[in-house]
């Protein structure tokens, strides 16, 4: 089973949408195997982003991140990367197929609602960088046989 990060960032939090979008991850199959309300410190912003240093938008995007809570989310199952990143929809909300979570509440590129890992790799070193190992919860769901087939 693959593993994958998703952020419901500070505007989804704000605008009370975190049972709505983590139900369509939970509705599509992923199974929660961690699960917390954080205040992002700049540090860990900084870790997390660290791939757009030397962007022009990085510094929003930290403050941004850093601008209120974050639910943390570890979701596994069947391809669980290119599953999340299809219910997130494309970076800007306006661009964003409906249907998807972007595509149904984002308005903008950097306010977009959702971060979802978009490797193996990264989702691995993202996973470490939120949470430590005692924070992730092993089991086997009942219905495992139906939704992963």
């Amino acid at each position: 089973m693959e593993r994958t990060l998703v952020l419901l960032k500070p505007d989804a939090v704000h605008r009370r949408l975190v049972g709505e979008l983590l139900a369509k991850f939970e509705r599509k199959g992923l199974r929660l195997v961690g699960l917390k309300l954080v205040h992002c410190s700049q540090s860990l912003a900084e870790k997390h982003y660290e791939v757009h240093k030397e962007r022009p938008f990085y510094a929003s995007l930290i403050s941004f991140l850093t601008s209120g809570p974050t639910v943390a989310l570890v979701l596994e199952g069947r391809e669980a990367i290119a599953v999340a990143r299809h219910l997130i929809g494309a970076t800007d909300g306006v661009k964003a197929a409906p249907g998807t979570i972007r595509g149904d509440f984002a308005l903008s590129v950097q306010n977009n609602l959702v971060h979802g890992s978009d490797s193996a790799e990264n989702a691995a070193k993202e996973i470490a960088l939120w949470f430590t190992a005692e924070e992730l919860v092993n089991y086997t769901p009942v219905d495992n046989a139906w939704v992963v087939g």
